[in-house]
């Protein structure tokens, strides 16, 4: 199913750009509150969502590709549906893996100037006009967050994502970032800077879980949502294997 498929235009630009009318402004504010609504009719039924992040560069067959897929593969078994940006690479390797586990699979895509297509891995792709609206549909229906091998929107969503988890404006779901050689020069600067000059705290980075196992991956978010009543059935503690 595909919703919102529409003309191309600098959306995000033209809200930024500055000043304009008053007119001009309202109109904006009406594509962008039908935008959000149209999103949150597609999505009203979801069931409990883990959302994945990571590079639209990485190849079918590279190491962090397959390891996305075997991850989001042994989630959807659990009972979760994957929900990604839609579109290659990392996002299509979850959405795969989701289809192969027997779990739905959801992509939140973006309009770009160069055009980014959707994976063929997709029950529902919904396409956006605005990195803000679709950030929020990408958070507003997950349970937790895996975080895979990405570039600058891969930071984006993972720093906006531990933001609000860490000023309470969504709960304290599990973040999982997958790939510790990659991620290793960011966990230290966080644990040698930011928390060595007292801009986070020890709580802040807590909240991670750095692993390159996808059985410990799924382990942690099935223990961190352990008495979640939105949790799904076959998602209980113990059902991912140790592998």
């Amino acid at each position: 199913m595909r919703w919102g498929k529409g003309t191309r235009h600098p959306g995000d630009r033209w809200f930024l750009e500055g000043p304009a009318s008053r007119l001009r402004e309202l109109a904006r504010l009406i594509r962008i509150g039908r935008e959000f609504i149209r999103g949150f009719r597609a999505l009203r039924d979801v069931e409990p969502c883990v959302t994945v992040f990571g590079s639209a560069r990485i190849n079918d067959g590279e190491a962090y590709y397959e390891l996305a897929r075997e991850t989001s593969r042994r989630l959807a078994e659990a009972g979760f549906t994957i929900m990604t940006g839609g579109g290659p690479g990392i996002m299509e390797a979850a959405n795969r893996g989701a289809r192969e586990g027997g779990g739905r699979s959801i992509g939140c895509n973006i309009e770009l100037p160069h055009e980014q297509r959707p994976n063929p891995y997709l029950d529902l792709f919904l396409e956006f006009r605005y990195f803000f609206v679709r950030k929020v549909m990408l958070v507003k229906y997950s349970h937790a967050f895996v975080v895979f091998p990405g570039g600058f929107g891969t930071l984006d969503e993972l720093f906006e994502t531990m933001t609000l988890i860490q000023t309470g404006k969504i709960l304290d779901f599990p973040v999982v970032i997958m790939g510790r050689e990659y991620w290793q020069p960011l966990f230290d600067l966080m644990r040698g800077t930011l928390l060595a000059h007292g801009t986070v705290s020890p709580e802040d980075l807590e909240r991670l879980t750095f692993t390159d196992s996808p059985a410990e991956a799924v382990a942690t978010i099935l223990a961190a949502l352990d008495g979640d009543p939105a949790l799904p059935r076959k998602a209980v503690p113990g059902a991912a294997a140790t592998t």
